[in-house]
């Protein structure tokens, strides 16, 4: 029998594909073994629609990903984004009953941050410790052990519809996955994609997906506001398709290759061939054309991003800049046109602290899927979540037969 380790697996499930990531934890870290992507038909703006054709979509990602992995996938981490999503700062305070702070009085705080009443359809996802304060000594990340007699809290906690929440992980359940946990897409994504250094010194995290655009602002380590808008990659798809009067998937198509963020980067006297829904044949237009339809609706989503950085309070406070990723940053020229929309510096956000298929995931589209599973490493309790992979299948088979005989013999 092959050696074997143990593996995580994450489930990005987005508005335009689903994308699946296998990971392996070797002695050098976590190792990606396997990718698997497929077109996504059944949610609108991040949130499940169709259940049927979303399940369709996983079981296919999860399969391409499983065969070149070479292991079963039974458990995965998956990702959820979507307008619903509502997220604040909270502050709780308790009395530290033996003048120590120890594991119980950390329980207790959190509890008393997050004792806010939300509506009954919805439902917290994460609660994300900001800052610890001990008889008015702030500042504090791990108060454990330490002296006081007060010890107050203050966390970030996001919140999500309890049905698209239900709907994910029933889609899951269909296509024959349990699943971990589910994690805000940026949060996922800025796992992957962001340093130390930029958590500390002050950092916004965008992607921007087929449906939606995530944000995620951090300073001093930690998270301090996220936010999800409902515009992303498809609204400029739809308006290729609206202003060309063409197919989706042909609007698609043209926007992924020959798309710019700005129509002043391409000459007026180059034409590209568009299909046209009305007479069934094709026509030409100028490439510039094209980019212009691009070029205000991309910066519309960059104009939301910096109002919801605006409203987070940290707008002068980010020395590390902007990092934006997904599968819309892909388009040329997009990082400058960032660049200039939000005046501070902007870096293409790709998946690193990996190893493994590095050249394969080295994109923004991956972002995601192996940012959930280096947060299902950092899980504790790993022996409920990971499988163990096996290098031969027949040993496996052959187990499992001496078992079953050993029932009647």
């Amino acid at each position: 029998m092959g050696k074997k380790n143990s593996i995580v697996v994450g489930l990005d499930i987005g508005t335009s594909k689903v994308c699946a990531a296998v990971g392996e934890m070797t002695e050098h870290g976590l190792e990606i073994i396997g990718i698997g992507l497929h077109p996504s038909q059944g949610l609108r703006k991040g949130v499940v629609i169709n259940i049927e054709t979303t399940v369709n979509s996983l079981k296919k990602a999860v399969e391409e990903a499983s065969l070149m992995a070479g292991c079963e996938i039974h458990t995965v981490f998956t990702s959820i984004s979507g307008g619903h999503i509502k997220a604040f700062n909270s502050h709780g305070i308790v009395a530290v009953k033996n003048k120590e702070v120890v594991a119980r009085d950390l329980e207790r705080v959190i509890d008393a941050a997050k004792a806010v009443a939300i509506p009954m359809d919805r439902e917290v996802l994460h609660v994300l410790p900001q800052d610890y304060i001990i008889d008015d000594q702030d500042g504090i990340r791990d108060p454990l052990g330490m002296s006081g007699v007060r010890l107050e809290a203050k966390v970030h906690i996001v919140t999500g519809a309890v049905a698209s929440a239900q709907n994910v992980i029933k889609c899951c359940n269909r296509a024959g996955l349990n699943v971990a946990e589910i994690v805000l897409t940026p949060l996922a994504a800025a796992a992957a994609v962001l340093t130390d250094e930029e958590r500390e010194l002050g950092v916004v995290l965008v992607d921007i997906g087929g449906g939606t655009t995530d944000i995620a602002v951090y300073h001093d380590g930690t998270v301090k506001h996220t936010a999800v808008v409902p515009i992303g990659g498809n609204h400029i798809t739809n308006d290729i398709a609206a202003g060309l009067r063409t197919a989706f998937n042909d609007a698609e198509r043209l926007k992924q290759r020959y798309g710019c963020a700005s129509a002043s980067m391409v000459s007026s006297s180059e034409r590209v061939e568009v299909p046209c829904v009305v007479s069934k044949g094709a026509g030409t237009i100028s490439r510039q054309i094209l980019c212009e339809i691009v070029e205000p609706r991309l910066a519309e989503i960059f104009e939301l991003v910096q109002k919801e950085v605006t409203k987070s309070g940290y707008e002068g406070s980010l020395a590390s800049g902007i990092v934006a990723t997904g599968g819309t940053m892909l388009l040329a020229g997009a990082v400058d046109m960032a660049d200039r929309s939000f005046g501070l510096p902007v870096r293409l956000g790709t998946p690193a602290r990996v190893g493994g298929l590095v050249d394969i995931i080295n994109s923004p589209i991956h972002a995601a899927a192996v940012g959930l599973t280096l947060h299902g490493v950092k899980r504790h309790d790993r022996s409920a979540v990971f499988r163990l992979r096996e290098d031969k299948i027949l040993s496996k088979v052959k187990h499992r037969m001496s078992d079953w005989l050993s029932d009647f013999f």
